[in-house]
């Protein structure tokens, strides 16, 4: 029995429970982040899909320790992984912290997924409606880039293989080269550490309209945040990189600021973010 997906064909976008019973769509782990949406490198990210007979398995144990050492250079390429099985959520929580995995565990303890991609072993000995080992690498519209039948282990895919697959996915991304990066209207947005090295210069001193605002959200992990102004109707977006200092800026929802506006194709942007004082504070 040979299953239907190859390279080039859709794969099923999915919603199952993951570890914390919490349920997640496939489609969620390769869209692209809100900078990239602002920025217009829309394109999103690999998935790797790995479906496995479960935690009694010591093929996919084997499998399992080695991708725990992979998953911190999956981080920092932003290529994401998941595990399917149909091992309960408690089951896949025990598991995953056994092996200290970091990557999402997705139960089909109702084998709905499994059978839909033809993967139920009817075959297993020990435990009964499991499913066939296949790792699927995914482009980010959840089109198939390569399967592997893990049927003997020697079909799974090694580190070096799962590299060079996400290599090939990743090479074909807007931003792949550092010219996508070197433009005015980029920089415009995710501002270059440079620009503040000799101090931020006062507000509207290039020219740019100045507005006041209130930080309406901050994403700490993503970096980027939004302000409340009357300068427009819809937030205006900025990265850290518009908040003028060294290093990784921060900034607290609620804190008024003052700010240059930037006009960009996909909406207002603010630099130059200045945190505003208290009205006492300027008084005094």
């Amino acid at each position: 029995m040979t299953i239907n997906l190859h390279a080039g064909d859709a794969f099923p976008d999915f919603e199952l429970p993951d570890h914390r019973n919490q349920r997640r769509r496939l489609s969620r782990y390769t869209k692209p982040s809100p900078l990239d949406e602002r920025l217009g490198f829309d394109d999103g990210y690999p998935l790797i899909v790995v479906f496995g007979r479960g935690f009694f398995c010591p093929r996919d144990q084997e499998q399992m320790r080695g991708l725990v050492r992979f998953q911190s250079e999956l981080a920092v390429n932003y290529c994401k992984l998941v595990t399917v099985s149909a091992d309960p959520p408690k089951v896949g929580a025990a598991f995953r912290a056994g092996l200290r995995a970091e990557w999402p565990f997705l139960s089909d303890e109702k084998r709905e997924v499994i059978r839909s991609l033809d993967l139920l072993d009817e075959t297993e000995g020990e435990y009964a409606g499991v499913s066939r080992p296949f790792t699927f690498v995914l482009r980010p519209d959840l089109r198939v880039h390569r399967a592997y039948d893990g049927w003997f282990f020697v079909g799974r895919p090694t580190l070096e293989e799962l590299r060079r697959d996400l290599r090939e996915i990743m090479e074909t991304r807007k931003d792949y080269r550092y010219e996508a990066y070197d433009t005015p209207e980029v920089k415009s947005i995710r501002i270059p550490q440079q620009e503040w090295a000799g101090g931020a210069p006062p507000l509207g001193a290039n020219g740019l309209r100045v507005a006041r605002g209130v930080v309406a959200a901050f994403d700490v992990d993503a970096g980027v945040g939004t302000i409340s102004s009357g300068a427009s109707d819809e937030g205006v977006f900025f990265s850290f990189t518009a908040i003028p200092g060294e290093g990784y800026r921060t900034t607290r929802p609620g804190t008024p600021v003052s700010f240059e506006l930037v006009e960009n194709e996909r909406g207002p942007t603010a630099r130059n973010v200045r945190r505003e004082r208290p009205n006492h504070e300027r008084s005094s």
